[in-house]
């Protein structure tokens, strides 16, 4: 069954997220490419760990990749924990000129007047939350974590949930470059 996946984003947040919606099942053709092809056909490449998407109206592109390991711990001990889709994703919105918007769901609630970090080998960024979504504060930060993507081998996102669980999502960057470039350019 397909889930509706809807981000609201917050007034002005450059204009962009309060329109977009994926189909969860869609992002599940990262690890189950056989069942997303028979319900999707938005999915246009895949470059070894990450996936290239396409949505017409509005026009918007976007590389997006699960994680390889995910650790949940509370009070400094693992513990199981339900989450929705994690996932990362970089967005090219040419109506909304949205040029590599890099935005992460941790498939929770954030704490409230959290941030989320994200480690790119010594490289170190914080992104703003609301809700189940982070994004950097500005496109400028965008292009640093973008090229920090480009030249790096895996970015790993720590977040806290409104239920005082820390999270550590480990993402592959193998194939990050030619994904993002495929989408850049199917959307410029």
């Amino acid at each position: 069954m397909a889930k509706q996946v809807s981000v609201a984003g917050k007034t002005g947040l450059r204009g962009a997220l309060g329109r977009m919606t994926i189909s969860a099942l869609a992002v599940a053709a990262l690890a189950f490419p056989a069942v997303a092809q028979t319900t999707t056909d938005n999915r246009v490449a895949a470059s070894t760990d990450w996936s290239v998407f396409v949505e017409d109206s509005p026009k918007e592109c976007w590389s997006v990749s699960a994680p390889k390991e995910t650790v949940n711990t509370r009070d400094g001990r693992v513990v199981p924990v339900r989450r929705s889709e994690i996932l990362l994703f970089v967005f090219y919105r040419p109506g909304a000129n949205v040029q590599g918007q890099v935005t992460f769901t941790g498939g929770y609630p954030f704490a409230r007047g959290s941030t989320v970090s994200l480690e790119i080998g010594p490289q170190r960024f914080e992104l703003d939350t609301e809700g189940e979504w982070a994004w950097p504060s500005t496109p400028e930060e965008d292009q640093r974590i973008v090229a920090a993507m480009k030249a790096g081998t895996d970015a790993v996102l720590t977040a806290r949930s409104t239920r005082g669980t820390q999270t550590k999502d480990t993402f592959s960057l193998l194939g990050f470059t030619a994904a993002n470039d495929d989408a850049a350019t199917r959307c410029k």
